[in-house]
């Protein structure tokens, strides 16, 4: 893939977005979930009110590691504090590929009120992962069902799918990848939610002399406005320092239109100096004229923001 610069055209889009209120964002779930640590949540609309989420769960520091992550679902009516099912929606295994670990749930409800999940699966070594998805009628009864997207030589550790349907009726799949000893963000574009993928140019590259200028990392889609989709995605610098940024992309989401300056969202200071510096954004949602950005904060708890575009 080429990594060109952005086709930036800044004037086309007087926009910019605020933090203007952060919470964090509590779990209730059985001894084995409350053991872990959290990242990854990603939260959803439900049309009965309801907020669904789907988590990572890690083995704390210092336990013994047995896996890089399982998922775990539950739901909320307030978006802050979520009742989480008895067990696991998705777990490592039975196959070589998933032994080492699940992570990065994505999820699409479809019409018809079933779920597809996005995940990344990673092999017994810990070493190396891919794209995978499950389906099911229920989060609760999701059934592992093949790649996604596969992992090339060029393009390792493909993980962190961001899915969505653009105005032209295509469906698009970002992804992060490895190349150059650094995080990218991929894009593939298809027919519909299983592909197949044909792979494109690199939507938008690290920026030198800032705060995303080494690695770059897939974030979730606001799509409040079709014809002006934006990306809250995730930068950092050499030394994995990351923060949460946005992007703003045409309706079909072929050229930026718009990019933020300064991080949207930064660490505050941690609790221990060893902790990870670390803001990493999963997922957003918009309704009653409110947008929560969901993320992690130094890979172990989960946060929300309540965004102002301006």
């Amino acid at each position: 893939m080429s990594a060109a610069k952005d086709r930036v055209t800044p004037a086309a889009v007087p926009v910019d977005f605020s933090v203007r209120e952060l919470q964090p964002v509590a779990l209730d779930g059985p001894p084995e979930l409350m053991a872990r640590d959290w990242m990854s949540p990603f939260v959803w609309s439900e049309p009965d009110g309801r907020l669904g989420i789907m988590v990572r769960a890690v083995p704390r520091v210092g336990a013994r590691v047995t896996d890089t992550g399982v998922i775990w679902a539950g739901w909320s009516r307030d978006g802050q504090r979520f009742a989480m099912l008895p067990g696991p929606s998705i777990v490592p295994g039975p196959a070589d590929d998933q032994a080492g670990g699940v992570e990065d749930p994505t999820v699409l409800r479809r019409r018809d009120g079933s779920y597809v999940v996005y995940y990344t699966g990673v092999e017994r070594d810990m070493a190396h992962g891919e794209l995978f998805y499950a389906v099911g009628p229920s989060i609760d009864r999701l059934e592992k069902t093949g790649v996604a997207l596969a992992s090339s030589k060029s393009e390792g550790n493909t993980k962190e799918a961001t899915v969505m349907q653009t105005a032209d009726g295509r469906w698009r799949l970002f992804y992060e990848y490895a190349a150059d000893q650094a995080s990218r963000i991929g894009l593939a574009v298809g027919p519909g939610i299983h592909g197949p993928w044909e792979e494109q140019p690199v939507p938008f590259a690290p920026r030198e002399d800032s705060w995303d200028n080494w690695h770059l990392s897939t974030g979730p889609m606001l799509l409040d406005d079709p014809e002006h989709p934006v990306m809250f995605y995730n930068g950092a610098t050499r030394d994995a320092r990351w923060r949460i940024g946005w992007v703003m992309f045409d309706r079909d989401c072929t050229r930026v239109i718009g990019r933020g300056i300064e991080p949207l969202i930064v660490p505050p200071p941690a609790e221990e100096r060893t902790a990870t510096d670390i803001a990493f954004a999963a997922s957003v949602v918009a309704g009653d004229g409110d947008i929560w950005l969901y993320y992690s904060l130094e890979d172990r708890k989960l946060a929300r923001a309540r965004i102002r575009r301006s």
